[in-house]
């Protein structure tokens, strides 16, 4: 039951944090967005050569760059969103908060749960429950992994193995106290 608990609330956790983090990205940018558009319409002469700056810099000369120049401050949020991100270097478009947050829940808890199954199962021995849920949580690490490394163009081996090492010691290190904490002060049966 700790353990199922212990999931929801880390999961609950890990959501919250989320949800304030993705939050606090987007108050950023639109208090950054807010300025922008006040040095527009206070200094635009200044912000038109900002875009000069930043295109000359990215290699454009001559009549591209005054074209460069002139769509993006032809249309102003073209050019806000233009100098946040050049300029800046904020992303301006992201994931909605409870989006953020709610997709975190739901990976944190899936995956979580994953070490937890094999208590569900019927008839076993502490010791068979203790190896069915080591043997699937590293397989689980390993798939994630592989996952990563697919998706990132890496080698999905090497990202397995790297996934499964670093899962295995945050296991190691919770099965320790755990056992420290049994020993010391009798807890956990």
């Amino acid at each position: 039951m700790l353990g199922f608990a212990n999931l929801l609330a880390d999961g609950f956790s890990m959501a919250v944090s989320n949800f304030q983090a993705t939050k606090s990205q987007r108050e950023v940018v639109e208090e950054a967005r807010d300025a922008e558009e006040q040095h527009i319409a206070q200094f635009p002469q200044g912000e038109r050569e900002e875009i000069r700056q930043i295109f000359a810099r990215k290699g454009f000369t001559g009549d591209t760059l005054e074209q460069i120049i002139e769509v993006i401050t032809h249309d102003p949020r073209l050019w806000v969103d233009t100098m946040l991100t050049e300029e800046l270097g904020l992303q301006v478009e992201g994931p909605q908060s409870w989006w953020a947050a709610l997709t975190t829940f739901v990976a944190f808890c899936s995956v979580g749960l994953i070490p937890l199954l094999p208590l569900l199962l019927p008839g076993l021995a502490l010791e068979q429950t203790f190896v069915i849920s080591a043997t699937v949580t590293a397989l689980a690490f390993f798939g994630i992994g592989m996952a990563k490394g697919f998706f990132l163009n890496r080698s999905i081996w090497r990202g397995g193995l790297e996934t499964l090492a670093l899962g295995g010691v945050a296991a190691t290190l919770a099965y320790l106290v755990g056992s420290w904490l049994r020993a010391t002060f009798g807890i956990l049966g």
